[in-house]
């Protein structure tokens, strides 16, 4: 099943060969031409090598190997390494063998622990008080294999050896190394010098007729690990493949240079035993050393678990929010391979194939079963769940004055996430977000944030653990606008309109208004006070409103009348006061009244400074009214009916003039007496005149000299026009006629007394008033003593 091919690693093949490419250049190296290190170095600063203080430094090279260089021995069946030797066979005591444990302590070198083999005395790699030359031929000669391995035709010397057998429980074996020179030095790198030490990592199968496959070159064709081949570019033939070079002393080492941190792999078959064979070794002289150090734990040949794109995993991984997570045992799929996944030591139904898709916390095992083989090999890895704060993108809004211009980005965490106990880390750097690398924008420098409109920061929230969510903070910034308002008027009249003008922003918040457009038109009916926010294109609202008063003037007023003059009258017109009013009247008078003499329409326009109204009023002709009717009842009421051809209002007086009331009616008129009726066009003088005789005609008439009802009484009615009297008796014999000489009736009749009794009269003359002939009739009781 798992055709699988570590494209993702970092591939340098499994063993590097320095292959080193001499120009035959005969010269002979002295001490004198190498730069010394550095020799002001203090402990701590580089590594410590074969130092008593380490149990590691007095482990056998078999136990280097297996528990340094693997980690671990055996966990069943036959062990996975063997047949460890090393040369030259140093022993564990000798203080200048040329391999032994290193331990980086407190300096700066890549790896922590591991085991390094040298061209000399181990021991001077790191912290010694000796000089720091490195080779100092003390065993080891040369070895056939390097030479067969690199073509190699100069002398080979000093060789240090280390090698074993071991049998794969996977498809890979792996294990990590870097290598240091004192090569890196002067010109010896560079043509025609071209000096370099010999290294080579060996490997084949333990099967008759096999031979090594020397697997140290760069990967991708890049040729052989050596100091010519990983150069940086300081040297005057450099740089040369310089991303595999590490660093210059001072580099935790008294080598002049090593290179970058390299992983060394190999394809295998599982279950098939392989020997390797390490080897580093001087090339021309034994002056300039070489070494070789390999990371502990590094050395992987047993079945190990990757993720679903073929990347190893490590031993504990952490998984947000029950994220899946696909485990593969990385193994080679042979027929017959049987594989069983446990959870907490407990198997999961089901779970029998090379992958597993994880969605639990927990400690996954993976037992897989070779063909043949009685004993599992395993693999294991704990997931340690979490979960992610609930967070979102967010934008922080800044509304700018002179007093703040700075971003507080502490505002913003609400706006992301609200999750208790959330850690946020701002970023300006996306890809520090995605690293979550210590390039985050400090906690103290939060609360003052420069940026500009539109910048984006991401933000990384956190459980405080390793759970976190990435989400953006959109910053946007814009000057708090400063609000204005005008008016067209600043004072109306009542009726009056103004306009409103807001500016400074691009929408405005009215109070009292709905909409935002930045005019209004107002008509208050009282001062009013107009308030005004002005709004920025991103929402930013002014800190205080523009204010505008309107003052509405009180409306002027006028009781301006007119009215009705006769001719030769006068009438005053009067405007009104008010206050602040000025007049202008339709005949350029500028004072309150006027006084008219004739007919016609006067206006008057009064200001009082703001407003300006016109009044006008009409003064007409008047015409004497005329008495057309006059109506007279026993009771004693007295109804004047009077034309009025001009108008106006008329009033009335029934004593000549002395009094006046609006009413034509008058009450307790005595009969039978001239009452002179007045009538008049108020406020002037046309003046229409009658005389009129209250006539009511007596029932009884008792001629006996006490002067009481002693006749009736024709005077006041015999000078209307078509006057007569007639009284007949019951026969209709005519007993009186009047004449001009004789106007009433006293109860005789040709001298005589009339007998007592009733008697008829009619009376006819023309109505003064209505012109009109009156007709009465009726009977008279004549009481004559006998």
């Amino acid at each position: 099943m798992l055709n699988y091919r570590l494209n993702n690693y970092f591939k340098l093949s499994f063993f590097l060969v320095f292959l080193l490419g001499f120009n035959s250049y005969s010269q002979k190296r002295t001490v004198n031409d190498k730069k010394a290190n550095p020799s002001a170095a203090k402990a701590g600063d580089l590594i410590d090598v074969n130092v008593a203080s380490y149990p590691q430094s007095a482990y056998t090279p078999t136990q280097l190997v297996t528990n340094v260089l693997v980690g671990a021995g055996s966990t069943c069946g036959a062990p996975n390494i063997s047949n460890v030797t090393v040369s030259p066979n140093h022993p564990v005591t000798m203080n200048d063998r040329f391999w032994g444990y290193f331990n980086k302590t407190t300096s700066n070198f890549p790896f922590q622990e591991g085991i390094v083999l040298t061209t000399g005395f181990a021991k001077k790699a790191g912290n010694n008080p000796e000089p720091n030359v490195l080779s100092d031929g003390n065993g080891g000669g040369s070895d056939p294999d390097l030479i067969a391995a690199i073509g190699a035709t100069t002398t080979i010397n000093n060789a240090a050896i280390l090698e074993f057998d071991f049998v794969p429980s996977s498809t890979q074996m792996k294990f990590n190394y870097i290598f240091a020179s004192e090569e890196y030095t002067g010109s010896f790198p560079c043509p025609p010098t071209q000096y370099d030490d010999a290294f080579a990592l060996l490997l084949k199968p333990n099967t008759p007729g096999s031979t090594y496959t020397n697997l140290a070159v760069l990967p991708g064709g890049a040729g052989p690990v050596s100091v010519p081949n990983i150069l940086p570019g300081s040297f005057s033939c450099g740089p040369i493949n310089g991303n595999y070079f590490g660093s210059l002393s001072p580099n935790a080492t008294n080598y002049n240079g090593i290179t970058a941190s390299l992983t060394a792999e190999a394809t295998v078959i599982p279950g098939q035993s392989y020997h390797i064979k390490m080897v580093v070794a001087d090339a021309r002289d034994s002056i300039y050393g070489s070494a070789v150090f390999l990371q502990a734990g590094s050395f992987d040949i047993g079945l190990s678990i990757v993720d679903g794109a073929g990347n190893p995993l490590p031993e504990t991984i952490n998984v947000c929010d029950n994220a899946p997570q696909v485990l593969t045992a990385l193994t080679s799929a042979v027929p017959g391979t049987t594989y069983q996944w446990l959870r907490n030591d407990v198997p999961i139904p089901g779970a029998t194939n090379a992958s597993y898709t994880a969605t639990l916390p927990g400690v996954y095992k993976v037992q897989v079963t070779l063909p043949g083989s009685t004993c599992p090999v395993e693999a294991k890895i704990t997931i340690i769940g979490g979960t992610s704060p609930a967070a979102q993108n967010a934008t922080l809004k800044l509304c700018a004055t002179p007093a703040v211009s700075s971003f507080n980005l502490n505002d913003a965490k609400p706006l992301i996430s609200t999750a208790t106990g959330a850690v946020f880390r701002f970023y300006t750097n996306q890809a520090d977000a995605q690293l979550q690398n210590n390039n985050f924008i400090p906690e103290a420098a939060l609360s003052l944030y420069s940026a500009n409109d539109g910048q984006v920061l991401h933000v990384v929230v956190s459980d405080g653990g390793f759970c976190s969510r990435l989400v953006t903070l959109t910053l946007r910034k814009e000057d708090t606008p400063v609000a204005q308002l005008v008016s067209t008027k600043l004072s109306i009249c009542a009726g009056e309109s103004a306009t409103l003008t807001a500016s400074g922003g691009v929408t405005y918040q009215w109070e009292g208004f709905s909409g935002t457009g930045a005019v209004r038109t107002v008509s208050p009916t009282q001062t009013t006070t107009y308030t005004v926010y002005a709004i920025g294109a991103q929402g930013c609202k002014s800190l205080q409103p523009a204010i505008v008063t309107v003052e509405v003037v009180p409306a002027i007023k006028s009781n301006l009348t007119g009215g009705y003059i006769c001719a030769g009258d006068r009438i005053t017109l009067d405007a009104g006061a008010g206050p602040g009013y000025s007049y202008t009247w339709s005949n350029g008078a500028t004072g309150q009244t006027l006084v008219a003499d004739s007919p016609g329409v006067y206006f008057v326009d009064i200001t009082n400074g703001v407003c300006t109204k016109r009044f006008t009023t009409e003064v007409k002709l008047a015409t004497i009214p005329e008495i057309v009717n006059v109506d007279y009842n026993q009771n004693g009421t007295l109804i004047v009916t009077a034309s009025n051809l001009s108008g106006g209002a008329l009033e009335y007086s029934a004593d000549n003039g002395l009094t006046w009331q609006n009413s034509n009616l008058f009450n307790n008129i005595p009969s039978n007496t001239v009452v002179y009726i007045r009538v008049r066009v108020k406020n002037t003088s046309c003046v229409g005149y009658l005389e009129y005789f209250t006539f009511m005609m007596q029932n009884v008439i008792t001629p006996n000299g006490d002067n009481v009802n002693d006749k009736i009484d024709f005077r006041g009615i015999s000078n209307y026009n078509k006057f007569q009297a007639v009284i007949s008796d019951r026969y209709g014999r005519e007993v009186y006629k009047s004449d001009k000489t004789r106007p009433f009736w006293d109860g005789y009749f040709q001298g005589k007394k009339l007998p007592t009794a009733s008697y008829w009269y009619q009376i006819t003359f023309e109505d003064p008033a209505s012109k009109q002939l009156t007709v009465k009739t009726g009977w008279i009781l004549l009481k004559n003593i006998e």
